[in-house]
């Protein structure tokens, strides 16, 4: 069984409710984490959530000299490992959707790990525009 994150901007209020589950889902040490998701505005009232699109030819993992970023064949997500990452923000630079990112609180790289498949940020936005849907 398959999963596909889905991103729908038209339905995006830039709420900002996506950022705080994601943060939340990812405290460590009692310190919410550095949100994998951001919405961006472009138009008057007008949002996109960027987050990781989990790419089939990922430039973070061809990046990654340390293969610390491996994709979970379960949930479809680039998971990153970090007893391997050595922080050398390689995948920062990579990344052609500035998706990998510097937690400066928690000093570490993070990327959208899907939540171990059941992500906080669809699980919570209020008008649906991020969804976790079965495909087939």
């Amino acid at each position: 069984m398959m999963f596909r994150f889905e991103v729908n901007p038209s339905l995006c209020t830039g709420c900002r409710t996506c950022e705080l589950a994601c943060a939340f889902t990812h405290t460590k040490n009692q310190k919410p984490g550095r949100s994998r998701i951001y919405p961006i505005g472009y138009a008057k009232d007008e949002y996109v959530p960027v987050t990781c699109l989990q790419c089939d030819e990922a430039a973070c993992i061809k990046s990654c000299m340390f293969d610390a970023l491996r994709r979970n064949e379960e949930t479809g997500a680039i998971e990153l490992n970090l007893e391997r990452c050595v922080k050398c923000e390689a995948c920062v630079a990579a990344c052609p959707f500035g998706c990998a990112l510097i937690d400066n609180v928690h000093e570490e790289i993070v990327k959208c790990d899907l939540c171990g498949g059941s992500p906080a940020c669809a699980q919570f936005c209020p008008t649906k525009a991020l969804e976790y849907k079965k495909i087939a």
